[in-house]
């Protein structure tokens, strides 16, 4: 079941710890035993870190269904997530951010199942759906379709589609299933800095803001998503973003 394939346009740094007066030496549970590493410190620092065991996971979880934002690690990068149901707290991200209205975020889920649910699609398009979440979820692929009625208008930027995605990190999955919720979230950094892959890169760029970071190590893709759109009853992806996953294990499909 070879989908054909569009295209169109589609390291994370290195960031030196050059201590100063606004820098803290900060203790991660993430970092290897006996290390320690330099946060640069917003003056006032108002996110919080969450550890990543089961009663972390739990009030992160419980943070999401009550509005408010959580920074979390995937496979691919650190996002930042909302409950996608919520308009207000979708609106949050994208003032925390400094990100545009017009640029949509990506809903993730812990199954296909739940997927499915948030997208008004069905046949060669839901069959190519279904056929690609076996195959390749849980992992770094975003999929776009026509968004259900259900989603907020600003999760999809206006455009009646969104993009949804299953990611592989346990911390992640486990995060999803303590929400119960759909969680919209774009990489945790502000708009047009380098997409973070640890929770000191979130504290550094989002520190200022009232979020929680659930501090945990595991962005082994260390790049964002793959994103292809399905093509309405063409069985045919369009693909909007290259990343994690390849052209070739998408045609190889």
């Amino acid at each position: 079941m070879t989908p054909s394939l569009g295209e169109a346009e589609s390291d994370i740094d290195g960031r030196p710890p050059v201590p100063d007066s606004s820098v803290v030496c900060w203790p991660s549970p993430a970092a290897a035993a006996g290390t320690r590493w330099w946060v640069r410190r917003p003056a006032t620092m108002l996110a919080k870190v969450i550890l990543p065991d089961a009663a972390g996971l739990r009030a992160a979880g419980e943070l999401i269904r009550a509005g408010k934002l959580v920074a979390f690690p995937t496979e691919t990068v650190f996002g930042l997530g909302a409950n996608a149901f919520n308009e207000e707290a979708v609106l949050d991200i994208f003032r925390v951010k400094g990100r545009p209205l017009t640029d949509p975020l990506i809903v993730h889920v812990p199954s296909a199942t739940l997927a499915r649910s948030l997208l008004e699609i069905d046949g060669k398009s839901l069959e190519l759906f279904e056929h690609l979440a076996k195959e390749l979820w849980p992992g770094p692929l975003t999929l776009v379709a026509r968004a259900a009625p259900s989603l907020p208008s600003a999760v999809c930027a206006g455009t009646g589609y969104v993009g949804v995605r299953c990611p592989s990190h346990p911390v992640a999955l486990s995060l999803l299933r303590e929400a119960n919720v759909p969680v919209a979230a774009p990489s945790a950094n502000r708009f047009g800095h380098v997409s973070p892959t640890t929770a000191k890169h979130v504290l550094d760029d989002l520190g200022d803001s009232a979020i929680s970071v659930v501090d945990a190590p595991g962005c082994d893709v260390g790049i964002e998503s793959t994103v292809a759109k399905i093509l309405d009853e063409d069985r045919t992806l369009l693909i909007l973003r290259r990343g994690g996953v390849s052209e070739a294990a998408l045609r190889a499909c």
